[in-house]
């Protein structure tokens, strides 16, 4: 049963300043971050780079509930017919909520998952040609002998209630005995290829391996829709290195999303303590983790060298120091909201808020907290075809938000 929860967006005071977000932004404002970083020695390598001005976009708003009850909801996608795709984490179940607002059984068919700890069933993306062809596709933790398992991709035509024809298209390698930093963002690109996020495994073996070519640990990996190599990816026709990786150097990528003015992927990736980091992945390129990172370990000890920054590694466009502990992420190119207009809106599960990221010339120049009222980890957010925004919320009893104009 629906019930709607009506609220307003808080307002956030900014020093000087009681514009919108260009004033804001201009006129530098008080940062909105105000916790001591968990690593206060580190200094951002250029102005910007973190704790952006508060901003407020005086928008009302009004908060409705479309689906509750849900086993950590994690990951959302809306079908050309407006029903709605959410994952279940743990329980490795999809379900679809209808345009009536009813939820339905768990779809059959799916493969089976290894759903302890951060495990499970993960990401969702539409196929652009569903309309002819049927198929979704998931990422989810993929149980193997012994404990061991890995991030791997599937797809699957989706015909009543069920999905046929399963095929298993991308299997991350080699797989580990970790619990943890599964990845699992799934984004197809304009050109119709398919972005995969992954982790690396958090564990020691896993960590050293983002930095290496051989294997697909803390990487992005770019495909075809059928699982082939697109033929232009940097690393193809290289002995000894994996065609499919298309950026490497992450953490653990649970937030990604196409800039649809640019085509550019953009993604965020947890941090140990400090140092949530958000990036626009290039071709080829290397994004440091574990050689450069902000932020320390969660004992307190410092990350390798205590390296921030070294020649031939990328920095980070943004990053979050004390972390807000990043998932999902969506661009805001809809008219429902012409004040968040080109925001980056991205979930946050740590500090219990939705980020609105005010951008300009691929900068982050100003931040706004939604949803503080709320008091929910927010594990994933994405743009509706009414122009609302949906949320899923990271618990036993996860609920599905629907983010409207308020009045």
């Amino acid at each position: 049963m629906r019930r709607l929860l009506l609220t307003t967006a808080l307002a956030t005071l900014v020093a000087a300043c009681s514009g919108g977000d260009g004033q804001a932004a201009a006129q530098g404002g008080a940062p909105l971050e105000t916790k001591p970083a968990n690593a206060p020695d580190q200094k951002p390598a250029f102005a910007g780079q973190t704790r952006a001005p508060a901003v407020n976009s005086n928008v009302a708003y009004e908060v409705q509930t479309v689906a509750e009850g849900l086993n950590k909801p994690w990951g959302l996608a809306f079908l050309p017919d407006g029903r709605l795709l959410i994952t279940e984490k743990s329980s490795g179940q999809l379900r679809i909520l209808g345009t009536d607002g009813k939820l339905s059984a768990p779809v059959a068919g799916l493969p089976p998952v290894d759903g302890r700890n951060q495990g499970g069933l993960l990401g969702l993306a539409v196929d652009p040609k569903f309309a002819q062809n049927g198929l979704i596709y998931w990422s989810y933790s993929e149980p193997q002998a012994e404990g061991a398992n890995n991030t791997a991709v599937a797809r699957g035509k989706l015909v009543d209630g069920k999905v046929e024809n399963v095929q298993v298209i991308f299997h991350q390698t080699p797989s580990l005995a970790s619990t943890l930093h599964f990845g699992g963002r799934l984004v197809f690109a304009k050109d119709g290829t398919l972005f995969v996020t992954t982790g690396e495994r958090s564990i020691l073996p896993g960590r050293v391996q983002a930095q290496q070519l051989d294997g697909t640990l803390g990487k992005v990996v770019r495909i075809n829709a059928d699982g082939s190599i697109p033929k232009d990816n940097p690393f193809v026709g290289k002995p000894g290195v994996k065609p499919e990786i298309w950026s490497y150097g992450h953490r653990n990528i649970q937030s990604a999303a196409i800039d649809p003015k640019t085509g550019k992927l953009w993604e965020v990736e947890h941090g140990a303590r400090g140092g949530d980091e958000l990036n626009q992945p290039e071709k080829g390129k290397n994004y440091g983790w574990p050689t450069i990172t902000y932020g320390v370990e969660y004992s307190g000890k410092t990350i390798g060298e205590g390296l921030t920054a070294k020649d031939g590694l990328e920095q980070p466009v943004y990053y979050w120091d004390p972390v807000i502990g990043p998932s999902g992420m969506a661009f805001y190119d809809a008219g429902l909201f012409p004040a968040w207009k080109d925001s980056v809106f991205v979930g946050s599960l740590a500090q219990k808020h939705l980020a609105r990221l005010v951008m300009k010339n691929s900068k982050v120049v100003g931040e706004e907290r939604l949803l503080v009222d709320q008091n929910e980890r927010i594990r994933d957010v994405i743009v509706g075809p009414d122009g609302a925004l949906y949320v899923a919320t990271d618990n036993e009893k996860g609920r599905v938000l629907k983010i409207a104009p308020k009045g």
